[in-house]
């Protein structure tokens, strides 16, 4: 579930390694998510199958579009806190709605 989010955090902030702390911060990042309520464009993509934490809902689906803003913003800061970052994100909203205008630009295509 991680690819190709951590890549993109890590890319973004120029890392020189992948570290196990920004694997952490992937993996905690995607957890997270799995316990918030689903967006509806999740449902609609699984003809209307509603998804709860559970059992039978660990992890966010593929489909997910908070993946794309979440997991790679996690990688960046954690890449950040670790001293791999050579490029500095200064302006956490700016590039999440950098990486919500990638999202939305897939869809179009």
């Amino acid at each position: 579930m991680c690819f190709p989010f951590l890549f993109r955090g890590t890319l973004d902030c120029e890392s020189s390694a992948i570290n196990y702390e920004m694997k952490m911060a992937c993996a905690n990042a995607i957890a997270m998510l799995a316990r918030e309520e689903v967006p509806a464009v999740v449902s609609e993509a699984y003809d209307g199958k509603q998804f709860t934490f559970g059992p039978d809902y660990i992890v966010p689906t593929p489909f997910d579009p908070r993946l794309m803003t979440t997991v790679p913003i996690a990688v960046a800061k954690a890449a950040m806190e670790t001293g791999v970052a050579r490029k500095k994100i200064t302006d956490w909203d700016a590039y999440k709605d950098h990486l919500y205008q990638l999202w939305l630009n897939e869809q179009d295509e």
